[in-house]
């Protein structure tokens, strides 16, 4: 069954979605985070992905007091992101109530960093973000693509002990226009045992199910939901209830 992570990302404190990862592209479609993290909790979602596009800009953690409020006022379990450069970054997320980070600039800027996390936290901790413009890992809040191929890049990742990768096609990314199912059929040709977390473009139920057909173990989704393309209640069938 395919795990189902809604996303909220964070922009002065207030839940947001770009398009692209576009800055200038920004619709504001509630100013209390915690209001959105406590809607889908009682939906039985138990995963958040949490991004702190301030933070991915600024290149330090800005919105870790609104990671606090939603850990201690909701049972769900987080993944944060955006910012995060420094031991000290995770020591604060981790005490603000995340279970998982995601690193995806500093694991292509400072691999040493990186590596260092996976070793001190352990690997059921640090998510891998591995977003692509052209199969082209980009960085810095998607506002530059570099020269590195996105399968080798997770290989290199695997090998040191990686087993969980969200990975985003920019392209699709809150254009509601579908998954790049190709893309991530791919990847797992290439390593069937990742976890691999799908993200971006997802406009419809059936986007899900289409991913869930071809064996992604997880999808993250905002902008549908957001804006009434998939309610809570079609996603039900894809909560696992857990005793």
């Amino acid at each position: 069954m395919i795990e189902i992570i809604p996303a909220i990302d964070l922009i002065e404190g207030k839940c947001v979605r770009l398009s692209q990862g576009d800055y200038t592209q920004k619709i504001i479609y509630n100013e209390n985070p915690l209001e959105v993290a406590k809607m889908f909790a009682d939906a039985g979602i138990r995963r958040l992905h949490l991004v702190d596009l301030d933070g991915a800009k600024a290149h330090h953690i800005v919105n870790h007091k609104v990671l606090e409020k939603i850990t201690s006022g909701t049972d769900l379990i987080v993944d944060f992101g955006g910012g995060l450069k420094t031991d000290e970054d995770l020591r604060i997320v981790f005490e603000c109530g995340a279970s998982m980070v995601t690193g995806g600039s500093i694991a292509v800027k400072n691999p040493d960093v990186f590596s260092s996390w996976i070793s001190k936290f352990g690997s059921d901790k640090i998510i891998l973000g591995a977003d692509v413009k052209g199969e082209k890992i980009a960085v810095s809040g998607w506002l530059e693509t570099t020269d590195l191929e996105l399968l080798p890049f997770i290989k290199s990742y695997i090998e040191k002990g990686i087993n969980k990768v969200i990975c985003t096609d920019i392209s699709k990314d809150g254009m509601l226009q579908g998954p790049a199912l190709e893309l991530y059929k791919k990847i797992l040709v290439a390593q069937p045992e990742l976890y691999l977390i799908a993200s971006g473009g997802v406009s419809s139920i059936r986007d899900i199910e289409m991913l869930h057909e071809s064996a992604v173990p997880a999808v993250i989704t905002g902008k549908a939901i957001y804006e009434g393309r998939i309610s809570l209640k079609e996603l039900t069938k894809f909560i696992i209830v857990y005793s």
